[in-house]
This record gives structure tokens, C-alpha cells and sequence, in this order.
């Protein structure tokens, strides 16, 4: 089997892909109508269904999920006896965060330095794209040798679990023999990567309350407790002095066995400035992908531009706690929980409210679909071989559809490697991973549907 005429019928159809990138990332489908419009995430989903109507999907349904988000579903009948293989991406994104550090509008896929520039041009909407190319591509070398399903997801980015929950009350509409998720990323451009581990999470949202209303700084400030003050010291309960993860009955100890990430490699993948030390302690690879790691990543407090001397009676911080395999999220949440509320100071009164929660992942890289995909990844990308990593990252759904469908093989790729800067500003996707990856994926239905006959 040659890879060279599927490779020229992506290579042909890449002019095409990028105007329907650019269309897609054009939606600002954040799945929080605090935002933005819930029209926008409704836009961006009727235009995913009219694709897959488009390349002849039958049984095409926009499905209203439990958490007031929307899901596409869509069939594509194969030969008779095929395999049937789920293909998952999401359409929404993350918010743009400061629009005016973008160097491009973040919602117009600009085109600079090799790379297309635009929220949600690598996670996930260029996923989606994928796997249309990839399809197409095979529609155009003999046909699509398997049955395939296509679900695109409405609030993953949200981890409000819309699409589990509705998986889970209609357990047959994503049955499959084996499940692709195209929501990762190559360790680095030009090395097919599969992801082996993701980290689970949590999310809370914790309140503390110390006076009935603000007060004057300089009349009351030096005794009156101050509810910011109350929860910056909570929050760096958090951590150690180094930077570790320190949750009260949290294992942190846990170390990463395969493919390491060298520490000036990450340094230069995520920015860190010259002088600057990483946290946390162990390899880089035991921190991002063996490691419980929290992060604050809200905090409601009066801006800087029109402070007043003022001591505050209420302060909010939403808490991220990345969960590794091995550990159990729920239980993560109890004791993140239970730390917030025991280390809060000065008997200040603790409000915690949970607002997202997605379990670990860890794949089974030993099966056969792993050997199919490792053959693809050889031919797509010359010279190298398919490895594996882990993913600081986390998918609730994966577990979901482990539960659901445990004889199903799941395999995680995706377009997410470090230069994408996913959910950071100037978030891009490289067209030529976009390419060599919508070929692997072609070649490995082909070459999966060729290893389940007989």
C-alpha cells in the first residue's frame, strides 16, 4: 500500500481546508453566554452539520445537551461488515482572553510565518477540519473503507459535560468499534505523537466573606479583615515554596516512565523568561503529565485603573487541579475542598461551589489500532516513528465513552503541539501538521479496516 495518493489528495485539497478553517474560526463560539452570544456556538454548529451533510452524512442532528450547549452528530455508512470507527473534535473554544495582544483579530484566520493564526485554529476547529480531509482524501482513492461516526462537541472547553451526560442516556448513538479523538498534539511539529495519559480535573470556585461592606483602609485597615488579603494567603496555601502542588492529602510524588520533555525544550515551548525558574519539582515530564497541578485562574478583585484605599468585604477565585492517572477526581475535589475551607484565615467564612469535574485517561497504546496507527504515522511522516506522551491537558468524554464502550480502542491525536499556544493569545495551527496528519489519519482507516477483514 502506497501513501502517495491519499498524501496528493490532501495536498490538493489544503486551498479548501483553509477557507473553511477561516469560515469556522470566524464563529466566536465560547460556550459561556456570560461572554458571548449562545447565537454565535448555535452558528458554529449548524455550519459543522451542514459539512457533514455536505459529504454525504446521514442521520446529521444537532443534539441539545443537558448543559444548554449544542452537539453534531452525524452517519456515514461504510462496506458492509466495516468496522466502525467514531471520529471527535469540538467547536468551541476558549475565550480570546486581551484581544488586543493578539497580533491578528483572534476570530480571522491570518496567515503569518507558516502558521494560521486564530482562536480555535488548532483546538479544536482545525480537528474538525482534519477529519474532513482526511475522508475526503480517502473518497477520493476508492472510498471510505469504514463506517464512521462524527460527533463535535459544543462545551468541552467549558467542562460543564453536556455530551456525556446526553452519552450516557443514549448509550447506542456513539458505538464503536474504535474512537479517534483529534484534540491532542504532536510533542513537537514534524514527530507523530499519540497521546498515551491525560490529566483529569477540577474546578471550583471558592468565596470568602469578612465584613458586611467595604471599609476605609485608613480607618479600620490594620485590624479589620480584609477578605482579598484573607484570600491571597489561601491561595498560596496551594503551593510550596518551590511552586509544588500542595493539597492537603494530595499525592504528588508520582513519576512519568517514557518519553521525557528536556527542561530547555519546555522552557522554550512555554516561554519562560530568561532568569525565571520552573516550579514544582522531579522531571518536566513528571510535573505536566504524572503530577497533580492547581492553578488559579480567576480572581474577582477591584482593577488597578480606579482602586480606592478600601479594605474588601468579599473576594472569588475560581481554582483549576489538574488530576493525574492514577488518581480519582472526585476525590481530588474532596480534598481540594476540604483545603479551602481549613486554610482559609482568620475564621473568614468559605463558600466552595464545584463548576466542572472530568476524570483522568489513561490508553491502552498496545492495541491493535495502535499498530494501524503507527503504520500510518510511518508513512505520513518519513523517517520518524510514532511515539507517545502524555498531555497536561484533560477530556472528560474519554472516560465517558471508556465506560460506555469498554471493547472500543481509543487513540488520541491532534494539532495541539507546543507552538499552537492553545488557549494562550496568538493561538495558531500549522498547516503542514494539519496536512500530514489529515494523512495519517486517512491511512490508518484504511489500513485499520484492512487488519478487522477475515
Amino acid at each position: 500500500m502506497t501513501a502517495r495518493p491519499i498524501s496528493e489528495s490532501v495536498s490538493s485539497l489544503m486551498p479548501r481546508a483553509k477557507t473553511e478553517l477561516a469560515e469556522l474560526v470566524a464563529f466566536r463560539s465560547v460556550a459561556d453566554p456570560a461572554q458571548f452570544p449562545r447565537s454565535e456556538c448555535e452558528a458554529a454548529a449548524g455550519w459543522v452539520a451542514d459539512a457533514l451533510r455536505a459529504e454525504d452524512f446521514q442521520d446529521v442532528a444537532v443534539l441539545d445537551t443537558p448543559d444548554g450547549t449544542q452537539s453534531v452528530y452525524g452517519y456515514l455508512p461504510g462496506p458492509a461488515g466495516a468496522p466502525t470507527v467514531l471520529l471527535y473534535a469540538h467547536y468551541d473554544v476558549q475565550p480570546p482572553l486581551d484581544e488586543s495582544a493578539w497580533l491578528s483579530p483572534p476570530f480571522e484566520l491570518t496567515e503569518r510565518d507558516g502558521r494560521w493564526f486564530g482562536r480555535g485554529a488548532a483546538d479544536c476547529k482545525g480537528g474538525f477540519i482534519m477529519h474532513l480531509l482526511a475522508l475526503r482524501a480517502l473518497k477520493a482513492n476508492g472510498g471510505v473503507p469504514v463506517s464512521v461516526k462524527v460527533i463535535a462537541e459544543g462545551s468541552e472547553e467549558q467542562g460543564t459535560g453536556g455530551l456525556e451526560q446526553y452519552a450516557e442516556a443514549h448509550p447506542e448513538l456513539l458505538a464503536a468499534d474504535t474512537i479517534v479523538i483529534g484534540d491532542t498534539g504532536n510533542f513537537r511539529v514534524g514527530l507523530p505523537t499519540v497521546t498515551a495519559t491525560l490529566r483529569g480535573m477540577t474546578m471550583l470556585r471558592v468565596t470568602l466573606d469578612t465584613l458586611e461592606g467595604n471599609l476605609h483602609s485608613g480607618q479600620f485597615g490594620g485590624a479589620a479583615p480584609d477578605a482579598l488579603a484573607a484570600m491571597i494567603q489561601l491561595l498560596a496555601s496551594l503551593r510550596s515554596e518551590d511552586g509544588t502542588t500542595t493539597v492537603d492529602g494530595l499525592t504528588t510524588d508520582a513519576e512519568w516512565e517514557g518519553l521525557q520533555y528536556p527542561e530547555e525544550e519546555f522552557r522554550k515551548d512555554a516561554k519562560v523568561l530568561d532568569g525565571v525558574e520552573l516550579i514544582g519539582a522531579g522531571t518536566v515530564a513528571d510535573r505536566i503529565w504524572a503530577r497533580p497541578a492547581v492553578t488559579v485562574i480567576g480572581i474577582d478583585c477591584p482593577p488597578v485603573v480606579g482602586a480606592t484605599p478600601s479594605l474588601q468585604a468579599r473576594a472569588r477565585a475560581q481554582v483549576s487541579l489538574r488530576v493525574p492517572p492514577g488518581q480519582d477526581a472526585a476525590e481530588a475535589t474532596k480534598l481540594l475542598t476540604a483545603h479551602l475551607e481549613s486554610h482559609a484565615p482568620w475564621g473568614a467564612r468559605v463558600s466552595v461551589e464545584q463548576v466542572g469535574q472530568g476524570q483522568p485517561f489513561r490508553a491502552d497504546i498496545t492495541s491493535p489500532a495502535y499498530t494501524s496507527m503507527a503504520e500510518a504515522m510511518r508513512q505520513a511522516y518519513p523517517g520518524e516513528e510514532m511515539q507517545a506522551s502524555g498531555m497536561g491537558g484533560s477530556i472528560p468524554l474519554c472516560n465517558t465513552l471508556a465506560a460506555l464502550y469498554p471493547q472500543a480502542e481509543i487513540l488520541l491525536i491532534g494539532l495541539s503541539e507546543p507552538e499552537a499556544q492553545i488557549h494562550a493569545v496568538n493561538e495558531s495551527v500549522s498547516p503542514q501538521e494539519l496536512e500530514r496528519l489529515s494523512v495519517a489519519e486517512a491511512l490508518f482507516l484504511r489500513t485499520y479496516a484492512e487488519s478487522k477483514k477475515g
